[in-house]
């Protein structure tokens, strides 16, 4: 098997502290870590014996082990039951031939390398002695005063051209360099000081996995069926990588004879050939994200298992194919209750709803309650669960990804798309999340934007005309559309894809505790204020940049909205801002005294960039998040979903909360999507594009500006 190198930790235990080594290598490993060496030149063979049993304890075959230059101890340790997984030399250190003699040809041996000369001495070796080379330093470092001259990013690049083994970049390694060292042929990136002396080293182990993620494509295998017609399993995971940007793999569960009617006949070729094709593969490939589908039997799914616990891949997708369209269930018990057991090795299952009833054991009545099956199935499988409501009936198809352990429960609201080609989309949304999640996007935005890719693709499927039955989505739509077909969504297909793309957002913002505090009536006279103040500041030059809109507009109609809009935010929301913040003297220079905040800033500056040196169809996607979130808010705070505390008249902020839920606003809050949303569907991609990024940019700017309030008195 060949090691995942991509993040290696190099313990010290000065650096660790008070927290110490084992508790330090457990927090890194739970970010993400796949290597641990440990290396404490002051400790007897052992003392390093007794530690590498612990941590061989907190890891949990999680990430690898190797210990530095202690060969004996390694020996000790792996004699009372530790897995040890090799050793890591320096070039005065102990034989790399007695180490492999000793270990054995299944064990990892790393060697430093420095020079040429060094490269020249490890090619003179037998093939296989060693497995991987550090290679640096990359720069001057305390934790090893005596290193050689620094190499910096260019000598790396030069001593790892010279040999086709792995180099892991290490000395005075910092997340900054990941890009680089990376394209410069870093199989990894060793850290020392980075995680040792870290403050929170899950974090700063998830910030370095998800910048070395995204500087290349990942490497996501899928293990699935074969559909011939290429609409589902293998063929379908395969195009939706690619889609999404990773490079595909697939190990063969079933061969099947179907189209888009229907299936003839499956084919179960052997468990056995099937863990071949899997070891063939980790053996010469690492391998970022798995997918896993269709597996036939409880042989096939223990094959599986087997080799995940083997390999342990960094990310795991399960789709549980457990119930066929018709409602037919596709497995025998005794596969039933080996899925059961493999969805523990999970990090994401993605059940549809009959696939969510049968896995909680019971039926599924609404939305509400598979919300509280997925929530019970995520606790019970401690992964996160991305249940999936295509199978419900009327137009609203949300999906929510919950993962009780985290804390995590994310609803994407969407509308059903009106097509009959519909085969393989549950294929193609998981491999498209394990390979979102392998380019190092949290779990949240991978969704969004896997999900916003799979709406796109369905929308453009009617252009393929595959088969009589159930058709394929168009997993390329994205591309083809960049390569010059220009297919025109609807604006209602704008409006539900821009509103999914900012759920995190809206997620976040509902759980500011400025906002929990307005709406329960908790929240500090003297915060409130701080937010009126620089809403003021904030109206003041939004007016200014709406009445902009109205200029640029091409219409009469639009002309007059955006002015219309411009006077209501000067007339109509000062006048209460200084009611609040000027009683008594009415809206004069004293309402708007207040120092602008960070925040306001930089929301001012991103609106004005697009006034003054975009286009209409820009700064009329950057203005429209004030109105729909706001609008957004109040709607949902005026019925309850924050509890009655709002419609309370002993409400500190009964009177502000009530402009929330305006009724004029509300209709000014869609007057301003419709025009958006249609000037959307009628430009070009690119303009398009440009558009939803100033969009997208607007809604951060709303959250940050919901936060400042409580940031500003530190309690955020």
């Amino acid at each position: 098997m060949i090691a995942d190198l991509s993040l290696y930790l190099v313990t010290d235990p000065a650096l660790c502290g008070d927290r110490g080594v084992v508790e330090t290598v457990r927090r890194a490993v739970d970010g993400g870590v796949r290597i641990v060496q440990l290396r404490d030149k002051t400790a007897t063979d052992a003392e390093t014996a007794a530690q590498l049993i612990e941590l061989s304890r907190v890891i949990d075959g999680r990430a690898l082990l190797v210990v530095n230059d202690r060969l004996d101890a390694a020996l000790a340790a792996r004699e009372q039951g530790a897995r040890v997984d090799g050793v890591h030399l320096g070039q005065g250190d102990a034989s790399v031939l007695r180490a492999r003699e000793a270990l054995g040809p299944e064990a990892l041996i790393g060697l430093t390398a420095n020079t040429a000369a060094h490269i020249e001495a490890v090619r003179a070796l037998p093939a296989g002695t060693v497995d991987y080379l550090g290679v640096g330093v990359i720069r001057p470092t305390r934790t090893k005063p005596d290193h050689p001259p620094a190499l910096g990013v260019d000598g790396f690049r030069r001593l790892a051209a010279m040999t086709e083994l792995p180099c892991v970049a290490i000395g005075g390694v910092g997340i900054d360099d990941t890009e680089r060292l990376r394209s410069a042929g870093a199989a990894g990136l060793a850290v020392v000081s980075a995680l040792c002396a870290a403050p929170d080293p899950t974090r700063t182990a998830e910030a370095f996995v998800s910048r070395w993620r995204a500087a290349g494509a990942p490497r996501v295998l899928s293990i699935a069926g074969s559909d011939p017609s290429g609409g589902a399993g293998i063929q379908a995971d395969l195009k939706s990588i690619a889609a999404n940007g990773g490079y595909g793999m697939a190990a063969i569960t079933a061969l099947t004879a179907q189209n888009t009617t229907g299936v003839r006949g499956v084919h179960v070729p052997s468990a056995v050939f099937l863990r071949d094709q899997l070891d063939a593969l980790s053996d010469d490939i690492v391998i970022d994200a798995v997918k896993i589908g269709m597996l036939a039997n409880a042989d096939v799914i223990r094959a599986v298992a087997h080799w995940l616990d083997a390999v342990r891949p960094p990310i795991v997708v399960l789709d549980p194919v457990m119930v066929a369209t018709s409602g037919d269930r596709l497995l025998d018990q005794d596969a039933e209750a080996a899925l059961r057991e493999l969805l523990g090795r999970a990090h994401v299952v993605t059940p549809n709803l009959a696939e969510l009833a049968v896995l909680a054991g019971r039926p599924i009545s609404g939305w509400d309650d598979a919300l509280a099956a997925a929530e019970d199935l995520s606790t019970e499988i401690s992964a996160a669960v991305l249940v999936k409501g295509g199978h419900l009936d009327g137009d609203d198809v949300p999906d929510a990804l919950v993962d009780v352990a985290r804390g995590t429960r994310a609803e994407f609201p969407g509308t059903r798309i009106r097509t009959a080609n519909t085969h393989g989309t549950g294929c193609s949304l998981s491999s498209a999340l394990a390979t979102r999640l392998a380019r190092g996007e949290g779990p949240t935005d991978a969704v969004a934007s896997a999900r916003s890719w799979l709406r796109e693709s369905l929308r453009e499927s009617e252009g393929l005309r595959v088969g009589r039955g159930h058709g394929p989505i168009s997993h390329f739509a994205g591309l083809w559309e960049r390569a010059g077909f220009d297919p025109t969504p609807p604006p209602t297909e704008v409006r539900a894809d821009w509103w999914e793309r900012i759920a995190t957002v809206r997620a976040e913002i509902d759980g500011l505790p400025f906002v929990r505090g307005m709406a329960d009536g908790t929240l500090a006279r003297e915060p409130f204020l701080f937010y009126l103040a620089q809403d003021a500041l904030y109206l003041r030059d939004y007016a200014r940049v709406l009445a902009e809109a109205s200029r640029l507009a091409p219409t009469p109609h639009e002309q007059a909205f955006w002015a219309h809009s411009a006077d209501g935010a000067i007339i109509g929301e000062l006048e209460l801002h200084a009611s609040w913040l000027t009683p008594g003297e009415g809206m004069d220079a004293s309402t708007f005294a207040a120092e602008p905040a960070p925040a306001t800033v930089a929301y001012l500056d991103h609106l004005r960039s697009v006034a003054f040196g975009g286009d209409y169809a820009e700064l009329i996607a950057a203005v429209l998040p004030c109105f729909w979130l706001y609008t957004d808010l109040g709607q949902r705070l005026h019925a309850g979903e924050f509890g009655d505390f709002a419609r309370d008249p002993r409400h500190p902020y009964a009177t502000w909360l009530a402009t929330y839920a305006d009724t004029a606003f509300a209709e000014a809050t869609e007057q301003a999507i419709a025009y958006v949303t249609t000037t959307a569907a009628a430009s070009s991609p690119d303009c398009r594009a440009r558009m939803l990024r100033a969009f997208e940019a607007s809604s951060a700017h709303e959250r940050a500006f919901f936060a400042a309030p409580l940031v500003s008195a530190g309690r955020a």
